[in-house]
């Protein structure tokens, strides 16, 4: 009786395992299409993807599929849509986005209305009268481009003081590392003729004396700028702001976002945000480098994702902006600064041995460490600091990333992949100051800006990137820069660098994947990955290569959840 009961029992038991299992393997939804891009060479020209909650469950065709599909699974019919990966945001600024929307957006086309000087000073008073600021707070305006503008120059504080002598103001520069101050906002950050340069950083002056003209530079810009952030810090109002930017990424079919010099007071806020449900997308931070803890962040980026959020590595920022050149090179400028006379070059941003130093301790630490560095000569120093850390080792699997990689020579391409390090390229330039860098630096230079291509053909791994707030994180755009290198004009800028729309793709789908030791779970349309998709309008891979930039997203999926449906 007892041996009847026990396999009764033992039967019930695996009927229930059985009906778990099947339970376990039914689809939340089925994609059919035969425009499936699933960046997985095992997988070319699957016509059908199951996702059960957040898992890739099948991928295939209709008929494999079939056993994955109950009564309560939603089909989707792609028709001539196309779903593709969801989209990795290899370099850009989460939370200074966020930041920015209460600043005045000051930008030239396509991002914003100004096209001279006096259409931005029209805005920061239409801002005052509308909006002005209390309690000695200071109208803030971000995007400004001197290489847009009519002027073809910086705002300076004579033209500031033209809305206010008596309200700080303070412009940030399209590229972030520049900046420019009325009087006022000089006068609180107590910067006068005294004041000396900061390491690293400029107050430019007027022309034969010391006074500062109100433009800044590097360190002298980004001090004043933290100042203000550190001051206005308001936790829920960022909180509700952040929310508004993940929102805004997933417009663009972005699944992972970065933040690319988060301060510690970010990420603990970010990870505030996770444990309260808020995230509804992956964000990998990378804290700049003001004396971080070496042990601290150690830690922070073993402990991986919580709820979406996660530390991804150390940023350190070697050099500044081609656009605003400051992008320390070996070479001369073509054409230098206003102001600046004789061979210019730039400089490092950073103390070099303490910075081989720090780079050091971090890659011993075994923490991914994020180089900005545009110029030639800033890269070298990037990698000089990995061989030298490594020095007497076989080199591990590091991934270390030269962010930006802008003036990167033909020697610096085959020895990153020696030294096995990433270059993120910031290819949205070649439209955006392509022209701008055939003055700075001539057409030899600038035809190999960004140069992915070259890299591709030497076998290094590479991501290319929008660096939002800078450019907005239009990916479709991005991919339509790095296939076509047009500039504004519509110069093609070094046609040898284009990369072919599936090797763009890659670059922004399994190339971000592998910057971030995701490639594994995230990249590509795979069984067992995350389920991180995008619908498109349009299959990238089929349209002509002018009109990727014209594609729409119609929804963005992270986690198996929808995060943007138009």
């Amino acid at each position: 009786m007892n041996k009847k009961f026990i396999s009764a029992s033992s039967i019930l038991i695996c009927i229930l395992l059985v009906k778990m299992s099947w339970a376990n393997s039914i689809a939340d939804r089925v994609f059919y299409g035969d425009n499936i891009v699933t960046m997985d060479k095992g997988n070319e020209g699957a016509t059908a993807v199951a996702i059960r909650e957040d898992t890739i469950l099948y991928v295939g065709n209709r008929e494999g599929v079939k056993s994955f599909i109950s009564e309560d699974t939603n089909i989707v019919e792609l028709g001539e849509k196309s779903l593709i990966p969801g989209l990795i945001d290899s370099h850009g600024h989460v939370t200074f986005s966020a930041r920015l929307s209460d600043f005045v957006n000051a930008s030239s086309p396509p991002v914003g209305p100004s096209q001279n000087i006096q259409s931005i000073l029209d805005l920061l008073k239409a801002r005052l009268a509308s909006n002005p600021p209390k309690d000695g707070g200071w109208l803030m305006a971000y995007g400004y481009d001197d290489s847009l503008l009519e002027e073809n120059r910086h705002p300076t504080r004579d033209d500031l003081d033209k809305v206010s002598t008596t309200v700080p103001i303070y412009m940030m520069h399209v590229s972030g590392h520049l900046g420019a101050a009325n009087s006022a906002a000089l006068k609180v950050s107590k910067v006068d003729s005294n004041t000396p340069n900061p390491p690293g950083g400029v107050f430019r002056r007027y022309e034969g004396t010391t006074e500062p003209n109100g433009v800044l530079e590097e360190a002298a810009a980004s001090a004043l700028l933290y100042r203000y952030l550190g001051a206005n810090s308001q936790p829920e109002k960022f909180a509700q702001q952040m929310e508004t930017a993940i929102n805004y990424f997933a417009t663009f079919g972005i699944t992972t976002i970065q933040d690319g010099a988060a301060q510690l007071r970010d990420v603990a806020a970010i990870k505030k945000m996770a444990e309260e449900g808020r995230i509804n997308t992956d964000i990998a931070m990378v804290p700049i480098m003001h004396n971080l803890n070496v042990e601290q962040i150690a830690q922070l980026t073993k402990d991986g994702y919580y709820q979406g959020a996660r530390v991804a590595g150390v940023k350190f920022v070697l050099d500044g902006s081609p656009q605003g050149r400051t992008a320390w090179t070996t070479q001369p400028y073509k054409e230098n600064p206003d102001g600046v006379t004789g061979p210019y070059t730039a400089y490092p941003t950073v103390n070099i041995p303490l910075f081989k130093k720090q780079a050091k301790s971090f890659l011993d630490a075994k923490v991914p460490i994020y180089l900005h560095a545009n110029g030639d000569a800033a890269i070298d120093l990037a990698m000089d600091a990995v061989e030298e850390a490594f020095e007497g080792k076989e080199i591990p699997d590091h991934r270390s990333v030269i962010i930006h990689s802008q003036v990167m020579r033909p020697d610096q391409v085959e020895r990153a992949a020696q030294l096995k390090m990433v270059p993120s390229f910031y290819s949205a330039h070649s439209f955006f100051w392509g022209d701008w860098h055939r003055k700075s630096f001539g057409d030899e230079r600038a035809f190999h800006i960004s140069p992915a291509e070259s890299a591709r053909k030497k076998g290094v791994h590479f991501t290319i990137h929008n660096d939002t707030p800078i450019v907005p994180p239009d990916m479709m755009r991005l991919m339509w820069i790095a296939v076509n290198r047009k500039t504004r004009s519509g110069f093609i800028l070094g046609p040898d660098e284009r990369l072919s729309p599936y090797d763009a793709l890659y670059a922004m789908t399994m190339g971000g994947a592998y910057q971030y030791f995701e490639e594994d779970k995230k990249g590509s349309l795979s069984v067992g990955k995350q389920a991180d998709m995008v619908i498109l309008e349009r299959n990238p891979l089929k349209v002509d290569a002018d009109k990727i930039k014209d594609i729409a997203i119609l929804e963005t999926i992270a986690h198996g959840k929808t995060t943007f449906l138009k």
